[in-house]
């Protein structure tokens, strides 16, 4: 029996759903934001919000060994960032086509945070994550109480990236091709992409990066990607960045080989209320690589905003 369009779709938010379902863990949670089934975790009960924003190809399993550390001084939430994780993807033909945009990206963080019972956020952002949180500030000042940018891709990568006009347009009309190319390519490179975000590679087990991969490619995880990366435009970060008027922790590893310190360090100095701190022996994933120093370099930095 053939199905018809909304028949099909339902049929797969059923499968994906069942997936999610599956892969959770005893302390995972699920909440409906801007269409949306967003997969988070929550730790701590403190006054204070700390929202995570893991890179990309990754998940909030990134900051597994931060999370409780960190929840010993205010209410933590880790989420899966759309694509990524076991956070719903949907897809143009149920009006899904421009909730992958950096924009769309930072509205949910915004609706995320009125969600989970809070008017403000102190947002830690890893490499995209920290675009998305950098962006959030700027479209949402209000809602943000203080920033964390780990490695954040600012000057270069996806917060530069841009297809151009013409083929733009090709990729949109023939997605089906250009989206099993991508699926193929992300394949191929991304075990080794992923262990080129370690300094240390012989710290990240096989069985870590077997358990993001399984998270990663579920559902129609290719096809998603790919409007992602249609959704996908220079920002203009760097003109913006003296306009944001937020307290700032610039973090990064000294052997970051995917955003370079030094990209970091200019970051620091063009951000009005900004200080920075660099972890030794440590690449892309600072809270991964080096969990004890990351938490302490944040923890005196949030002291700033405690509630006496």
């Amino acid at each position: 029996m053939s199905l018809n369009r909304p028949q099909a779709f339902h049929l797969l938010m059923d499968t994906f759903t069942a997936l999610q379902n599956q892969l959770a863990d005893a302390d995972s949670q699920f909440l409906d934001c801007n269409g949306f089934r967003v997969h988070y975790k929550r730790a701590g009960t403190g006054p204070t919000l700390i929202l995570l924003l893991h890179g990309s190809f990754l998940s909030l399993r990134s900051w597994r060994r931060v999370m409780e550390p960190l929840a010993e001084q205010a209410t933590v939430v880790a989420f899966d960032r759309p694509v990524f994780g076991l956070t719903s993807r949907p897809l143009p033909q149920d009006g899904g086509g421009a909730r992958y945009s950096a924009e769309a990206q930072s509205d949910l963080v915004a609706a995320l945070i009125g969600q989970l019972g809070f008017e403000r956020a102190i947002l830690i952002g890893n490499s995209t994550g920290g675009t998305i949180a950098l962006l959030t500030a700027l479209r949402h000042p209000a809602k943000i109480q203080g920033l964390v940018l780990v490695g954040a891709m600012i000057y270069s990568g996806y917060a530069t990236s841009e297809v151009p006009g013409p083929m733009l347009a090709v990729m949109k009309a023939a997605r089906p091709m250009f989206s099993r190319l991508m699926k193929f390519m992300i394949g191929k490179l991304y075990d080794k992409a992923l262990r080129k975000f370690w300094f240390r590679q012989e710290r990240f087990s096989d069985e870590e990066l077997a358990a993001y991969k399984a998270e990663f490619m579920i559902g129609h995880w290719d096809q998603a990607f790919f409007e992602l990366f249609l959704a996908t435009r220079h920002l203009g970060l760097e003109a913006r960045l003296p306009f944001l008027a937020v307290p700032s922790l610039v973090v990064t590893g000294e052997h970051d080989r995917a955003v370079k310190p030094e990209e970091s360090r200019r970051l620091a100095a063009e951000l009005p209320e900004a200080t920075l701190e660099m972890i030794p022996q440590c690449g892309h994933l600072p809270q991964e690589e080096s969990p004890e120093a990351f938490v302490a370099i944040v923890t005196e930095f949030l002291k700033r905003f405690t509630v006496n």
